[in-house]
Parts: C-alpha cells; structure tokens; sequence
C-alpha cells in the first residue's frame, strides 16, 4: 500500500484515536502528524503480520502515551519554575481549555471531569478503555491491537470500570 493511499484511508481514525486520549484537537492534530511521519518512515519495514488499521492503532496509541508523559513532565517543571508573572501576580500556567468538537456546552464540564479521571488510569486500563468503550473495538480487536488475549482485555476493562468507580465516588464524596 503507498503512503499516501494509507494516509487518506487512515487519517481519521489515527485523529479520532489522538483525540480520545488528548482532549485537545490540537494536541490531538500533532500527534497525527507525528504518527504519519513515523509511517512515512517505517512503511517499508512493515511486515504484513496485521492490517495496517492495526499498526496504526498501535503507533497512534504509543505516541498518544508518549505525548501526555511530555506534557505532564512540562507542566512539573513549568509548576517549579514559576507559577505567577512577577510583574501582574497573574497565573502564568493555566489548565488548557477541554477542546473536543461536538460536545454540548453543558456536558462539556461533566465530561471533562470524567476524562480526566480516564487519564488518571494505568497506561493499559485507559487504552482498553478507549479502544472498547470509544472506539467500540470488540475485545478480539482490542487484543490484536494491544497485543493479548481477550481474556487479559476484559480483565483491563474491568478494572478501569472498577477504578473509575472508585474515583467517582471519592471526587464526588
């Protein structure tokens, strides 16, 4: 498959995939470019052992992870290094607005909280998460994007579910 037959087939899933982990379509439009530069790269090293819908969710994943690690280790040090401009007391770092198209102003803050909570999960339980309850992956799709078993899939989930709960009822008690 050429790159750019790839790119046109795929650009919507590898963004949609971003977006879900990212909040931000920005964010999440960086990361596309970022995953289809890495294609770009390595399309000739692909092996055929899965679909290509495969790899890219796996690449898409990965760089999605890689990017919220960068920006948590950013807003550590920017917290360190300074939390108001000297000159107006005002805050210099403020939590980045949620940007997700297609949300009804009213659950916009509801929904923030919950992802949030989501990316407060272990790297694993928020990718099952994501691929079976957003992107509505089956769990055997799930597994071959995430590499496992359905039954380690299922597992992950329910222990999402389980911590979210947990979660919930701490941040609303």
């Amino acid at each position: 498959m050429q790159f750019e037959e790839l790119y046109n087939e795929h650009k919507n899933l590898v963004y949609n995939l971003a977006l879900q982990y990212v909040q931000n379509t920005e964010d999440a439009e960086e990361i596309t470019q970022d995953v289809f530069v890495s294609v770009y790269e390595k399309l000739d090293a692909f092996r055929q052992e899965s679909k290509h819908s495969t790899w890219l969710y796996r690449i898409t994943i990965n760089k999605s992870l890689d990017f919220l690690k960068a920006k948590k280790r950013q807003k550590r040090f920017s917290f360190f290094t300074s939390l108001f401009h000297e000159e107006t007391g005002e805050e210099k770092h403020q939590i980045s607005d949620f940007n997700h198209p297609g949300i009804m102003i009213e659950e916009k803050e509801q929904l923030k909280k919950l992802f949030a909570l989501i990316n407060g999960l272990p790297d694993n339980q928020k990718t099952a998460l994501i691929l079976m309850k957003i992107e509505e992956k089956s769990q055997v799709e799930t597994g071959e994007i995430m590499n496992m078993s359905p039954k380690a899939v299922e597992s992950l989930v329910q222990r999402a579910k389980s911590n979210l709960a947990k979660k919930l009822n701490q941040s609303e008690g």
